[in-house]
């Protein structure tokens, strides 16, 4: 008893006191917002026939389906093609800052309306990458992707700075204004009657309604100190809904791969080594015909891709606890999902699946990774006489934030 006691404290300690996972929690953050911008990019010229007023799935249809499964879209709310446009717009705008860093609270909250909306919009257009997307679209808004990696670190960071050399910080004024304007367009649909407050505590009024609360809280609490008790509760409860979202995550990314490689034990092309064989002769799934001919003239090859996928598939969610054959798995997935892009032209559900894997990526590999960029990027700012180079910093310590050190001390709107 006497080691069971100080073995939970120090595990209680760190659920609530740091936010785990932060470069894998950025690469997430990146992985999700580059998947949907690409795939918004490259459908612009068919966004109208996909999601919009001209697709054969009429508003009418929609409308019929989401008044019978309650399924969240704003697109639901006009049948105007100037609002579906507006909508497409803020889905891009929000990947892009979402991608970058910029407001990240804010922003993941946009980048899940624009998921939610578009996809529920049209539910039969996907590839099963869709899926993913939609899934960690809405765990992504309970993250604290923001630590590293983003312009919201880099404002954090440059605050502290000023304060290190006795500087005080310029006020921020762009996240109470960005709160105050989606405070004012909330307000307005929840006087319209647009967002259906059915279901479970409200449904999605509640959701929404709490989150932006929340973020005043936030601020408010910044405001007073943090080093103050309100502070420290409300980092507290933001550190333990980023833990149990990023544990959700992971679990997610079991499920898809367990279920997926033991259904395949039950089929019969699976079991006999050929099931590799039949999508590389499919015409939606052959834009490189000459490449599929070349793969599937060879049967030991056929029958080692359809074999190792199985078996890699059922078995890693069993390796999480070996952190060598772990890594070997997941290299060889990602791997495999990217052959899957070139070979069969699912460039966005390899994405997803591998920015899905990311959260099982190495820390060690992960802040190497990013050091080599950052030295990249310095290198070519230098080359252009623009500036130097810049180490990549960690997320800052919640410790020292708690102990009141005077780099920690300054107001953030958003993290």
């Amino acid at each position: 008893m006497s080691r069971i006691v100080p073995t939970v404290s120090r595990g209680i300690a760190r659920v609530t006191e740091t936010a785990a996972g932060p470069y894998q929690s950025a690469v997430i953050r990146i992985g999700f917002a580059v998947t949907w911008l690409l795939f918004l990019l490259r459908e612009y010229p068919h966004r109208r026939e996909m999601y919009g007023p001209d697709g054969p799935w009429s508003w009418d249809l929609a409308q019929q389906l989401v008044a019978s499964n309650h399924a969240f879209t704003v697109l639901m709310w006009s049948d105007s093609q100037v609002w579906f446009e507006i909508v497409y717009l803020v889905a891009v705008l929000s990947s892009a800052l979402l991608l970058v860093g910029w407001r990240t609270r804010a922003m993941s909250v946009l980048f899940m309306i624009g998921v939610l909306s578009l996809q529920n919009r049209s539910v039969f257009m996907g590839d099963g990458g869709d899926n993913v997307l939609h899934l960690m679209s809405i765990y992504l808004v309970f993250t604290r992707c923001g630590q590293v990696w983003s312009l919201d670190a880099r404002r954090f960071r440059r605050a502290d700075e000023a304060l290190a050399r006795g500087e005080w910080p310029r006020p921020d004024r762009g996240g109470p204004v960005l709160w105050g304007v989606l405070g004012f367009l909330l307000a307005a649909a929840t006087g319209a009657g647009r967002i259906d407050g059915s279901g479970l505590l409200g449904g999605w009024l509640t959701f929404f309604w709490v989150l932006w609360t929340a973020q005043a809280l936030w601020w408010v609490a910044g405001r007073i100190a943090r080093t103050a008790q309100p502070h420290i509760l409300l980092d507290v409860f933001a550190n333990l809904m980023h833990n149990a979202a990023l544990m959700i995550i992971m679990a997610e990314a079991c499920l898809i791969y367990a279920t997926a490689g033991w259904y395949k034990i039950q089929g019969s092309r699976w079991q006999d080594g050929t099931a590799v064989y039949y999508p590389l002769h499919l015409e939606s799934f052959s834009p490189w015909p000459a490449l599929s001919d070349l793969l599937s003239a060879h049967g030991t090859i056929v029958m080692l891709v359809t074999y190792g996928t199985v078996a890699v598939q059922v078995a890693f969610p069993f390796t999480l606890f070996n952190r060598r054959v772990k890594n070997v798995l997941l290299a060889a997935m990602m791997t495999e999902h990217a052959v899957i892009a070139v070979v069969l032209g699912l460039p966005f559900f390899s994405l997803a699946m591998i920015a899905a894997d990311a959260v099982f990526l190495p820390t060690t590999f992960l802040r190497r990774l990013g050091g080599r960029v950052a030295r990249a990027r310095g290198g070519l700012f230098r080359g252009r006489g623009r500036g130097r180079e810049v180490p990549v910093p960690g997320p800052r310590e919640p410790e020292a934030r708690v102990q009141g050190e005077p780099g920690h001390t300054h107001v953030g709107f958003t993290a």
